[in-house]
């Protein structure tokens, strides 16, 4: 339940980025114009179905313009307004800027519960919806790329991007007019897990500084940590998936709509998700005690807490109970700005939503420079890199034999060496500097100026000087 003076989600964005503004050299005139969200645009479409006509309301905001196309998901949800659509545009703003994506923030939704209608009306609905928002240059690989969001996927991806190429036959780049794709239609290796694959390399960069886990009370590596995950969709289910299973984390908590699930000796990810594929939740799951509320997981003991679902989740009505030392924000606006006041006065360390889901629209940016250079990534150089590689390898044996040495590399070491990097690995790679990098210039900000202590203050901080830079730059 939201506690009364909880603020918004709007307010909570609108909150955070006057916190920023006041420790920056702005002028008001530049401060209001970066503030401000330039556009939103409401459609009421309507669609024949089951033998009537259905109306349905859908928004494409743009917050800033400072760099084009803009970017931002399309989420399907039945809560979905002009204020929350606006909030996330705002936040993909600053989110774009930190991660050095050169794209403005923009956001859309479609006030819908996807799961009320079979694959073939969502597919009309949602080519109706592409429709109305191409026709007024909304989606254009120009001017305005959307993504999956909430309740949105590969599939409805494929939809609008057929969708506008039908209405675009003639532009050769029709197929960047959208990101998230499946790869047979225009995606990319690597973008479905990319948000989850992102919280990873954040935490990752979060403990290569004593300073950073320090800050937490924590210390040593990712081995080991006890992780609570709010939400086991897609970007929930990556990130505790190759947490546990790369970094060798302990996923002691897991929660969904139907309740949570604790076990302290650690849950199977795998097997829990497919418990609740074919159950469609976590109720029943044999090997963990099952807790009816599971909103008072979130006050378990932990290291790690990820809440990945919902806005709002951590709020004033329960951020004084939250015990883990470490938060990060893998949804959109999970701890409310009320809730970061208390967290921060405990000490509690929250690393961003700006930063740390920013792995989407990382990997969406390789996929729109794909779609634009025609050509998947590795391919010129895949071979060439193996051949050159061989090249290192055949010398260094001749140097061996010469010596009278009868050392040989081992057969593990040549697949790895020998093998040139496809575009799995490229996308992992960009990911991961993109991450490193972005986090480092929060670090920097965080531990070097004695008015900042938390690393959100310092992403805003960060990203609004980027976009302010952008402004000047165009003579504003």
């Amino acid at each position: 339940m939201t506690h009364p003076k909880e603020p918004s989600f709007r307010e909570s964005v609108d909150l955070m980025f006057n916190r920023a503004v006041a420790l920056m050299d702005l002028s008001p005139g530049l401060e209001e114009k970066i503030r401000v969200c330039n556009a939103t645009y409401t459609v009421r479409f309507g669609v024949r179905l089951r033998g009537e006509i259905h109306t349905f309301t859908g928004y494409r905001s743009v917050h800033s313009e400072h760099k084009e196309p803009v970017k931002g998901g399309i989420r399907y949800a039945i809560g979905v307004n002009q204020d929350e659509v606006e909030a996330l545009a705002a936040l993909m703003t600053y989110k774009c800027a930190l991660v050095e994506a050169p794209f403005g923030g923009s956001k859309g939704g479609l006030r819908i519960d996807p799961r009320k209608y079979d694959e073939h009306e969502l597919e009309r609905i949602t080519r109706r919806f592409a429709y109305e928002l191409a026709k007024r240059d909304m989606i254009h690989p120009s001017q305005n790329v959307p993504a999956p969001d909430m309740g949105t996927g590969e599939r409805e991806m494929a939809w609008i991007a057929d969708q506008y190429a039908r209405m675009n036959t003639t532009d050769i780049n029709a197929i960047a007019c959208v990101t998230g794709k499946p790869l047979n239609a225009g995606g990319i290796s690597g973008r479905v897990e990319a948000t989850g694959r992102g919280v990873q390399y954040a935490l990752r960069e979060f403990f290569r500084d004593p300073r950073d886990t320090a800050q937490a009370g924590l210390s040593g590596t990712l081995d080991g940590k006890r992780v609570i995950v709010q939400g086991l969709g897609n970007v929930g289910y990556h990130a505790a998936k190759f947490l546990s299973e790369e970094d060798g984390a302990i996923i002691t908590g897991i929660i969904e709509h139907d309740g949570a699930l604790h076990n302290e000796d650690g849950l199977d990810v795998e097997a829990v998700r497919a418990w609740i594929s074919k159950h469609g939740g976590v109720k029943g799951f044999p090997d963990a005690l099952h807790a009816e509320e599971g909103a008072a997981v979130l006050e378990h003991e932990c290291d790690i807490l990820i809440p990945a679902a919902l806005e709002g989740v951590i709020n004033l009505s329960n951020a004084a109970r939250i015990k883990a030392p470490l938060i990060i924000e893998a949804a959109n606006g999970p701890v409310t700005a009320g809730a970061d006041d208390i967290l921060r006065e405990k000490g509690t360390v929250i690393i961003p939503d700006m930063y740390a889901n920013a792995g989407g629209v990382t990997v969406s940016y390789f996929e729109w420079v794909k779609n634009l250079s025609h050509i998947r990534f590795g391919r010129m150089q895949r071979r060439q890199e193996e051949a050159r590689h061989q090249l290192v390898v055949d010398e260094l044996q001749k140097i061996s034999e010469a010596m009278g040495n009868t050392y040989t590399l081992s057969d593990r070491f040549k697949q790895k060496y020998l093998r040139g990097a496809d575009e799995l690995e490229l996308v992992r790679s960009g990911l991961d500097d993109t991450m490193r990098i972005a986090y480092q210039s929060m670090r920097d900000v965080w531990h070097e100026r004695g008015d900042v202590d938390d690393l959100r203050t310092a992403a805003y901080l960060v990203a609004i000087e980027k976009v302010a830079a952008s402004y000047r730059a165009k003579g504003l």
